[in-house]
């Protein structure tokens, strides 16, 4: 009975070092395996030594304890700008400016970009990841927006969204690549928000208001030009009208228009003619010379 009963000790001790084994075997397996999401890059460092290939996207091996993978977004990453206060070209501070930076980090630098700026790095909890470099492209943004709203004067400055956006964009760029040529790339900027000092705004709305009333003067102006040029125009073609008038009114032509008048006045009947004593605008109806007491025509001289 106690051989049976010693068997029985010693195989219950097996089965539990067995599974004892067996969860640090998966515990062990479980922190060597480390998995990079698609889009991002890993960097590994042993015993403090960081190597210089990146590790791929996908499953990758590494010893507790001795080696570290460390995750790094290799995609597009905002960086958000809030409540900054810059002056502008008249020295007048804005209330408040919000501009979102996009940038990228090349892939096959991160390993270099851990060594290089290895306090830089911002860790997201949401991704669990870093973003490369953050810190140093959050400062050098800053910096190009400040200068950038330094060349424009407050009162234009809500027109030149764009100007300003593409300034910064260019100004970040040059910044980062002359520190670290081709690893950088500024993808693009967005203005969210400008706005103004109030005192700013109260002259940007006068300003409008006289641009507005100084258009519409054009448009006035505008509209008696086109009426004076309908008026000469106009004049122009009673000017043409009464030269034709002027060249067919020959005397040949009135003395006919006369006859028939006369012709009209004979077939209808008697008719009595007035002919002012001194005879004047009548030599076309019968010259005066012509006229004789007892004549078929007849004369009333008043």
């Amino acid at each position: 009975m106690a051989t049976i009963r010693s068997s029985r000790s010693r195989g219950s001790i097996g089965v539990g070092l067995a599974v004892v084994l067996a969860v640090l075997a998966s515990t062990l397996l479980f922190f060597s395996i480390v998995v990079i999401e698609s889009g991002n890059v890993g960097v590994k460092k042993t015993l403090g030594k960081v190597e210089a290939e990146e590790v791929t996207p996908g499953l990758s091996l590494r010893l507790p304890a001795i080696t570290t993978i460390t995750e790094f977004v290799g995609k597009e990453i905002a960086i958000d700008l809030t409540d900054l206060t810059p002056k502008a070209a008249d020295n007048l501070s804005l209330r408040d400016m919000d501009v979102s930076v996009f940038y990228r980090a090349s892939s096959d630098q991160i390993s270099d970009l851990y060594v290089k700026y290895a306090n830089a790095h911002q860790y997201d909890e949401e991704s669990g990841s870093y973003f490369p470099a953050y810190r140093l492209v959050f400062r050098e943004a800053r910096r190009a927006a400040y200068e950038t709203v330094a060349q424009i004067d407050s009162l234009t400055m809500h027109k030149k969204r764009e100007q300003i956006a593409s300034s910064i964009q260019q100004r970040l760029q040059e910044t980062l690549d002359a520190n670290d040529p081709g690893v950088f790339e500024v993808t693009r900027i967005v203005i969210r928000s400008v706005l103004t000092d109030p005192s700013i705004e109260a002259s940007i709305r006068e300003a409008v208001a006289n641009q507005k009333r100084l258009e519409a003067k054009q448009v006035m102006v505008e509209i008696e030009r086109k009426n004076a040029e309908i008026e000469a125009i106009r004049a122009e073609g009673i000017a043409d009208a009464n030269e034709i008038i002027n060249r067919t009114l020959t005397s040949e032509y009135l003395q006919h228009e006369l006859n028939l008048t006369l012709q009209k006045f004979a077939e209808s009947g008697a008719n009595t003619i007035v002919v002012p004593a001194n005879m004047r605008g009548f030599d076309m109806i019968l010259p005066t010379h012509q006229l004789a007491p007892g004549g078929n025509a007849v004369a009333e001289r008043r």
